[in-house]
């Protein structure tokens, strides 16, 4: 992980948490058990476990399937979007703490990338959906959406 753009790509890991909670983490632990990401020793080493990578990586496979159904809590409400919040936090820590700088930073800025895309993504799906009447189409758009982002942000 580059040092000097990882600020700007920690408040985008948690955009993607915004947009899908657990893309986010599930990037962030595949980049880790990879290699791509150095979290040995630190805090946030378990990320890179095998078992980390497959409860990320079921569970945002759970959310994209649960995401269609139209009994899902809006992103927006306090429990979904507290979620957003910690797991941009947790992801965007992740990659300060890679890069040898901040994990504070990270996780705020991780924090607040969620909050943004949280918003963002839920007024852009309202607007769409309505203009195309085909939520589930946006729904699948908005699920590649985070998951290129996700795998673009950890590949730096």
């Amino acid at each position: 992980m580059q040092t000097d753009s990882v600020l700007p790509l920690a408040l985008l890991i948690g955009f993607v948490a915004g947009l899908r909670s657990l893309t986010a983490p599930a990037a962030v632990s595949w980049a880790a058990h990879l290699g791509w990401l150095d979290l040995g020793g630190s805090a946030l080493a378990f990320m890179g476990s095998t078992l980390a990578v497959i409860i990320f990586s079921v569970a945002a496979l759970g959310e994209f399937a649960a995401d269609l159904h139209p009994a899902t809590p809006n992103r927006t409400t306090p429990g979904p979007l507290t979620a957003r919040v910690i797991l941009g936090g947790l992801s965007g820590a992740a990659l300060t703490l890679a890069a040898e700088r901040s994990l504070l930073a990270g996780a705020l800025l991780g924090g607040a990338g969620g909050l943004i895309g949280a918003f963002a993504g839920y007024h852009a799906r309202t607007r769409l959906t309505a203009a195309l009447q085909n939520g589930k189409l946006i729904a699948v758009i908005e699920d590649l959406i985070a998951i290129v982002l996700a795998i673009t942000i950890v590949s730096r």
